[in-house]
């Protein structure tokens, strides 16, 4: 009998290994499965404006990179004693004006490297809702922290989004022919919005992207939202919060992920780098000086391993880390 409903998700046939590229753009789920690929030092790009959750402030952080964008102080305001952008997250606030310029710049100017030779680009929309600023008429991706007075709340329409996306897809397009966009729904919930408020938003995401991937040739899906919801339909895979997956909730779409676009090459690579990080994260704390020698002759060899197979990786930090033992 099954007690479930499991989601049946079919491999691509695009796959992605250690020599491919991948970006991750949107709300923090992107950060979620991006994170994946960074611990297993796989070539991959997170939120290169920190993390956005509606689709035009995704919009707006892929145009700039596209664009080769360059911020001047023009570009920012200041409050509350640090200088921001509305196109970035708060982690690139900074009490000096300058520092906080030139690090967007410097981060953009990786990115639009990157782009040009990325393989997979995965889109996350968390919310339809966004926050336009009165003043400048703008919609913003974080309102830092501004009086609430200072915005306005609205939602996105379907078409819209449409409209605005399928300009930039063929931008995309134009930037790097041979890049592969991969929109999904992210699972969290934005319970301000209410129950029914937060499943109007997704709806008009889900919406948009179908209507995108019927105009726009070369483009996919991955169902993390439908996982979720429908699937993992239970409070235990919720954080605390009851509106974010739980560390167990992202390992398990994590592997749905990984069955899809890994091949079985980057899947037994990938074992060996989480047995590897495991090992760093063990502390030696009891135990004999010939067991501790043992461990990190073990581990030694699993970056041996590694090495052998991915000679552009650097494994310096790891054969430090172990060569103390």
């Amino acid at each position: 009998m099954e007690f479930r409903t499991s989601i049946n998700i079919e491999p691509s046939k695009e796959k992605i290994g250690y020599d491919t590229h991948a970006m991750f753009v949107g709300s923090c789920f992107s950060s979620y499965i991006g994170k994946k690929f960074e611990n297993t030092k796989m070539p991959v790009m997170v939120n290169p404006s920190g993390t956005v959750y509606n689709p035009c402030s995704v919009a707006t952080t892929l145009n700039s990179i596209i664009d080769e964008k360059i911020y001047d102080a023009e570009d920012i305001g200041f409050f509350n004693g640090k200088w921001f952008s509305f196109d970035h997250y708060t982690d690139f606030s900074m009490a000096d004006k300058d520092e906080t310029v030139r690090r967007i710049n410097d981060q953009l100017v990786k990115a639009s490297e990157f782009l040009k030779k990325t393989s997979f680009l995965f889109i996350t929309f968390g919310t339809a809702r966004v926050f336009r600023h009165i003043a400048s008429g703008r919609i913003v991706s974080n309102c830092h922290k501004i009086p609430a007075m200072e915005f306005s709340r609205e939602m996105l329409i379907v078409d819209d989004i449409v409209g605005d996306w399928k300009t930039l897809l063929t931008k995309i397009k134009v930037y790097n022919p041979n890049v592969k966009v991969v929109f999904t729904v992210s699972p969290v919930r934005h319970w301000k919005d209410g129950a029914h408020g937060n499943q109007l938003s997704k709806a008009v995401l889900l919406l948009a992207i179908e209507k995108l991937m019927e105009a726009v040739d070369n483009t996919g899906y991955f169902p993390s939202y439908e996982i979720m919801m429908d699937d993992l339909r239970d409070y235990r895979y919720y954080a605390d919060d009851m509106l974010h997956p739980s560390d167990m909730a992202v390992s398990y779409i994590w592997e749905l992920f990984s069955g899809r676009y890994f091949d079985d090459r980057t899947k037994s690579l990938h074992r060996d780098f989480e047995r590897l990080a495991k090992a760093m994260s063990h502390r030696q704390k009891n135990g004999s000086y010939e067991e501790k020698r043992l461990f990190a002759v073990n581990s030694l060899k699993i970056i041996d391993r590694l090495e052998s197979g991915l000679p552009s990786v650097d494994f310096a930090a790891e054969r430090e880390y172990f060569g103390r033992f």
